[in-house]
């Protein structure tokens, strides 16, 4: 008995353990207090969300559709686990008014079918085989769905779960003011160009998800019913309007500004016979009292973000990927790709009661240019570039408490207007969300339009439609959504690349100014020896030996700078590219070769202790 007591306490200690923590388990489920220890609080509820989940009104139903197999892979599977605990825990914070029910759709079976009817749609797998992962939202005759959940909106999911319950929860669509400079809804006769011109794609867009009402320019009043205006290039703005934007923003309402200082799709002759010009837009009243300037004269060049190569190498039209996005913010973080083109930048200035949060920065290697300047190209655009060492806001969004830009009021002739309202501070806390780019909104930058078959196909060139209707909605929304943050991702891909990028050129720039001043400069001095031999030629006299060799030492001179701006635009391309091998090999076989190196010491270690 002696013999096997060690062996029998050891199989009663497993026993007991096994019971202790089967024991542990069931009491954690059931206890209602939770801890998230994720980093990012992956499964904590923004504080917005459990507001509108407690406010719901009646029980609003969720179906949750999600395959189920040993097809389906791993990755799609630990996505699908996190959807539906997020799901759950919607339903727990939503004091009952929550159902969820769950289907697994498999093929030819009545689920699939209740799928199809509820517009979830269908995934492919490598395999060939069909997946599902979506959700039905419905109360009552009203229904909103995700058709399709992905992993790539991960940092998102909560906010696309909240917004199709609002929606759903809510039974009217809401109304927006539309406030532009140009014919953003068309218009049926243009003096200038004698043409009609269809609404953008921006308007059919709006008019799709909300009621929206146009507001005149010349508006001295928004009107009361008018929660969420939308203002595009306003140019030529006059007092009475910032004045009425003032009021509107200070009665509550949610005011977003696209402004320009070179709008490059406005470019109407103003009087016949005048060349067009690129119009300019802004509101120096309302951007002075909020601490916000914009310069009208200058756009932003930015060498990170430029768009095409060699003499097309284009600095003032940006093409912005997910480095230059606030990613913590709702609409910002949801966007891959923005064309900026011909834009400004922000400068802010701190204001007491207003705090600043930036949605889409520059590179710290840019710069603002002339005007005059904003087309051009190759190594004109770059040659006097000079960047400033620090990244620019091109959105901004402005929150707290706002005062009045007009103290005194709106006066005409030194005299208030009578019967105006003069509200000199909100009574709450609002919002206003800047961008200093109007051409992001118009069709030759967002979309690609194509006749097929008698049919007008409108394909998204970008991100950049996604980002003025997300902004809307966000507003449109309540304060609720405004104040949701966006959720970490399980998977975070390589981000800095493109800022070691940046940091690696900077070293080239000086090189390259001076390699073409000097050029310039040998070159100047070229021509003049040049014309001097000529003259020299055809008053039969030679240039003097001392001359001869000045021009050949200048012809030297001039092949050896080109050489050598030549070889520095080489080395910069090469580094460019060994930064970025070389980042890729650190975060793909680093840490493969610690594990081993960490397993051999271990293994090496133990082998010494037992011998």
């Amino acid at each position: 008995m002696k013999k096997h007591e060690h062996l029998i306490y050891s199989a009663v200690g497993l026993v007991a353990l096994f019971l202790i923590l089967v024991a542990v388990n069931f009491f954690i489920t059931r206890a209602p207090v939770r801890v998230d220890l994720t980093q990012g609080n992956l499964y904590t509820l923004s504080d917005g969300t459990k507001k509108i989940l407690r406010n719901l009104a009646a029980p609003v139903k969720v179906k949750l559709y999600v395959s189920q197999g040993e097809s389906v892979p791993v990755q799609l599977r630990g996505f699908a686990q996190r959807v539906e605990d997020l799901v759950r825990e919607f339903q727990n914070a939503s004091n009952g008014n929550l159902r969820v029910e769950r289907y697994n759709p498999k093929p030819d079976s009545e689920e699939e079918d209740a799928a199809q009817l509820d517009g979830i749609e269908p995934q492919q797998l490598f395999s060939g085989e069909q997946f599902y992962l979506g959700l039905a939202v419905s109360q009552l005759e009203r229904k909103q769905a995700i058709p399709v959940l992905a992993p790539a909106r991960e940092r998102l999911l909560e906010y696309d779960l909240v917004r199709a319950i609002a929606r759903t929860a809510s039974p009217q669509r809401p109304k927006i003011g539309l406030m532009a400079g140009l014919p953003v809804l068309g218009e049926k006769f243009n003096p200038f160009t004698r043409q009609s011109s269809e609404p953008w794609v921006l308007a059919n867009e709006l008019k799709r998800e909300f009621d929206v009402k146009e507001v005149p320019m010349s508006a001295k009043e928004i009107d009361k019913d008018i929660t969420v205006l939308l203002l595009v290039h306003p140019r030529d703005a006059q007092p009475e309007t910032e004045y009425a934007l003032d009021q509107f923003v200070l009665r509550g309402g949610k005011l977003i500004a696209f402004v320009d200082p070179y709008a490059y799709f406005d470019q109407a002759p103003q009087m016949p016979g005048v060349p067009p010009q690129p119009s300019s837009s802004t509101l120096p009243q309302l951007f002075k009292a909020w601490g916000v300037q914009m310069d009208p004269g200058k756009v932003i060049s930015d060498v990170v973000f430029a768009s095409g190569g060699g003499q097309r190498f284009t600095p003032t039209v940006l093409s912005l990927n997910r480095s230059a996005f606030n990613r913590d913010d709702i609409v910002a973080g949801s966007i891959e790709t923005l064309l900026y083109a011909f834009g400004g930048a922000f400068q802010v200035k701190s204001v007491e009661g207003i705090r600043v949060t930036e949605l889409v920065r520059s590179s710290a290697n840019s710069m603002l240019v002339d005007n005059a300047n904003a087309t051009r190209a190759g190594d004109e655009a770059t040659k006097s570039f000079q960047p400033s060492g620090k990244s620019l806001p091109l959105a901004l969004r402005l929150t707290g408490k706002f005062k009045t830009a007009f103290p005194q009021g709106l006066k005409e002739k030194d005299k208030p207007i009578a019967g105006t309202p003069t509200l000199r501070e909100s009574s709450g806390e609002n919002s206003v969300t800047l961008v200093a780019d109007v051409d992001l909104l118009a069709d030759g930058a967002a979309v690609d339009i194509q006749e097929m078959f008698g049919r007008r196909i409108v394909v998204p060139s970008n991100g950049n439609l996604a980002f003025a209707l997300g902004m809307v909605e966000q507003l449109a929304a309540g304060d609720e959504l405004i104040s949701l943050r966006s959720r970490t991702a399980a998977f975070r891909p390589l981000t800095v690349v493109r800022e070691l990028e940046a940091e690696a050129q900077k070293q080239y720039f000086g090189k390259i100014q001076s390699l073409e001043d000097e050029l310039q400069k040998t070159t100047a001095k070229l021509q003049e020896l040049q014309k001097a031999q000529g003259a020299a030629g055809k008053s039969v006299q030679l240039l003097s030996p001392e001359q001869q060799a000045e021009l050949d030492r200048f012809r030297k001179t001039v092949a050896e700078s080109r050489l050598a701006l030549k070889e520095v635009r080489k080395n910069l391309r090469q580094d460019a590219e060994s930064l970025v091998f070389w980042t890729k090999v650190a975060n793909i076989v680093l840490m493969p070769l610690l594990v081993t190196f960490f397993g051999l010491l271990v293994a090496f270690l133990r082998k010494r202790r037992t011998a």
